[in-house]
């Protein structure tokens, strides 16, 4: 199918080629006329309105060629180029496109029929299904190589190499096999409990994790609904560029708030933070409109973590909501997360959110 979309774009760029150069020759042409009967009004021989009927139509003719003829050759074989790129077909009724050959005109339609058939629906919800079921193929290896080596464990009377084991596993189930796009505060904040659990055999007694919010709020809290994996990162972030590098106890704190309208977490460590230039960067980085590339541009460093979380929260529920850092160098750092206070499915379906 893509060699037959090369065919017509290659037709499409020989046309609008040699319209162009059709429409080059038609401007000189016309500009010669007009100088010649230039010339002849100088020398009394020439008549006004000819000269101004001359120039009005090549204006009119110029502007006609080039909106009417050259540019939808270029916009179809722009449109083609991008399905190429792996863009879909657009409408090609929306295109305005009338004087196409009738050739290419019937292929490309036909190509925007075969692409809203049911036929090409059920293909790619088919092909979905398949990519969903060969990815479970590597995790379910994972799971049992885990516990084959947590069995291997006990046996052997490790037990603290069993426990880091099956916490790894539980880990891995939550941030590979559950596919929501939203959770609950209750089942993200597990997800940290076991990454801190992990953590701890390297740190030990060195790692301490905190966590605040009003008693009365705790019901409503953990029933939000937020981003899956949006307190891990930063978490592992604060221990990376944080309390690691302190020397001494390192504390951890996770704070929840609840508005009328709003979450708000806080993600507190008393390790070395940041310099403000630092800071300033970071949060400029933060502040982007840069959804689409949630990577790790060249030249910055760090806050790869923060980046990610924060785009995908834009993604999720709007602009208006997200992250910023602050930050006192020697003292520690701050994160601060904005959300929807969502709790119920309708109020994520009101809201035409990503589940």
């Amino acid at each position: 199918m893509k060699k037959k979309v090369h065919q017509i774009i290659q037709k499409l760029h020989y046309i609008s080629n040699r319209v162009l150069l059709l429409f080059i020759c038609m401007i000189l042409f016309m500009v010669f006329q007009m100088i010649y009967q230039l010339g002849l009004l100088l020398s009394g021989r020439g008549a006004v309105f000819l000269l101004l009927i001359l120039i009005a139509g090549t204006i009119l003719f110029a502007g006609v060629f080039w909106t009417k003829i050259f540019l939808p050759y270029q916009q179809s074989e722009r449109m083609l180029k991008r399905f190429l790129d792996g863009y879909s077909m657009s409408d090609y009724g929306e295109l305005g496109l009338p004087i196409l050959t009738p050739n290419t005109a019937d292929e490309i339609q036909k190509f925007d029929e075969l692409f809203r058939s049911p036929q090409m629906f059920d293909l790619n919800k088919r092909q979905a299904q398949y990519l969903a079921l060969q990815n479970q193929i590597n995790p379910h290896f994972l799971y049992n190589t885990l516990e084959s080596i947590r069995g291997e464990a006990l046996i052997a009377g490790l037990d603290s190499v069993a426990d880091m084991t099956e916490a790894l596993a539980t880990f891995f189930r939550y941030t590979i096999s559950k596919v929501e796009n939203l959770v609950s505060v209750e089942e993200e904040l597990e997800n940290c409990k076991t990454y801190f659990r992990i953590q701890q055999y390297r740190f030990g007694s060195r790692l301490q994790l905190h966590f605040d919010y009003r008693e009365e709020e705790w019901e409503e809290i953990k029933r939000c609904r937020i981003p899956k994996l949006t307190l891990q990162p930063i978490l592992e972030n604060s221990i990376i560029h944080g309390t690691e590098l302190k020397i001494g106890t390192g504390n951890l704190r996770i704070q929840f708030e609840r508005t009328e309208e709003r979450l708000i977490i806080r993600i507190s460590d008393d390790g070395v933070g940041m310099d403000e230039n630092t800071l300033w960067e970071l949060n400029k980085r933060l502040r982007k409109d840069n959804t689409a590339a949630s990577y790790q541009q060249p030249g910055e460093k760090g806050g790869i973590a923060l980046v990610n979380v924060n785009n995908r929260i834009h993604l999720i529920f709007g602009d208006e909501y997200g992250m910023h850092v602050f930050s006192i160098q020697g003292e520690g750092t701050d994160v601060e997360i904005v959300l929807p206070g969502v709790t119920s499915d309708r109020e994520i379906k009101n809201r035409g959110v990503l589940q």
